[in-house]
């Protein structure tokens, strides 16, 4: 199988800058290295209806293409449950009744990691996880034997980060994020995850667990993230932030592309996405952030 990068965006909106810059980079690391470049929907959680269209149909706008159908996590639920099933036999997963109040409360008790999970359930006996099913269906979880771990990324280099006892499967039976998009990768032939820098912190664990399910780890490039003209995360509150919304008031797809070259630090011209291709060099690429502030929009 042909190594691959890959975009995977969550169809729970439209896509902002910040996503379409991240699809931008992703697209071109791929490209840049000879591999395959795969779109993939990653729609097991939050769906917001005609959004995974319109997302597709933002991305072909700047011009980006992708080898094969657009991929659709959701056709692959029995995959990732097989895979949680050999983690079970393997003795490295357990049941875990918490609630989000309850896991938040522990976490943040003194010398809790924060944010991670404290093992609570980890050493219940049978007859307590008996009694707990009656209360609640389970999530499963991993049972970690590191607490950290550390890889490395093409912007930040090595990075170590904590491990805790993730979620596999949702107590509604959904297969969770790290475990689907571990799958996915490896299954594909991704080995190379490009994304914004703000997913970063998962990037150990996920790793740990792929090397749990035999898989390589894949090279990381994590991208800074755009801003608004507060300093603060792009938003909606930052008024016209997607492609639809900035076309609404005049721009077009092609100034939206210059613009995400530019930010990125490609200083040469940019019309087409062949463009960047054509000056690709993330070794000159800016490592902060990238502000977005409307521009006057002047035509001939």
């Amino acid at each position: 199988m042909t190594p691959a990068g890959r975009f995977a965006p969550s169809p729970s909106g439209d896509l902002h800058l910040g996503n379409l810059r991240t699809a931008l980079a992703a697209w071109g690391f791929a490209r840049a290295t000879g591999r395959r470049f795969l779109l993939r929907v990653e729609d097991l959680d939050r769906v917001k209806k005609g959004a995974a269209q319109r997302n597709v149909a933002d991305l072909r706008a700047i011009g980006l293409d992708w080898d094969g159908p657009v991929d659709y996590q959701s056709e692959r639920i029995p995959r990732f449950l097989d895979r949680v099933q050999d983690l079970t036999e393997a003795g490295l997963t357990y049941e875990c009744f918490c609630t989000r109040k309850e896991i938040h409360a522990a976490a943040s008790a003194p010398h809790g990691i924060p944010g991670a999970y404290p093992g609570t359930c980890r050493n219940l006996s049978v007859a307590e996880r008996e009694r707990r099913r009656t209360e609640r269906p389970p999530a499963i979880r991993l049972r970690s034997g590191t607490r950290e771990f550390t890889v490395h990324d093409h912007f930040a280099g090595e990075y170590t980060g904590a491990v805790d006892d993730m979620v596999l499967v949702r107590n509604d039976g959904t297969p969770a994020y790290n475990l689907a998009v571990v799958v996915d990768d490896a299954e594909q032939g991704v080995d190379q995850v490009v994304r914004g820098d703000d997913l970063l912190p998962s990037a150990p664990r996920q790793a740990y667990l792929a090397g749990l399910l035999g898989y390589r780890m894949p090279d990381y490039a994590h991208v800074p993230l755009v801003l608004g003209p507060t300093g603060a995360r792009l938003a909606k509150r930052d008024g016209a932030v997607t492609l639809g919304e900035l076309e609404d008031i005049g721009y077009t797809a092609q100034d939206v592309l210059a613009w995400l070259a530019d930010s990125l630090g490609i200083t040469h011209p940019v019309r087409t996405a062949a463009d960047v291709l054509d000056h690709w060099d993330p070794s000159a690429w800016h490592r902060g952030p990238a502000t977005f502030t409307p521009w006057p929009v002047t035509r001939p």
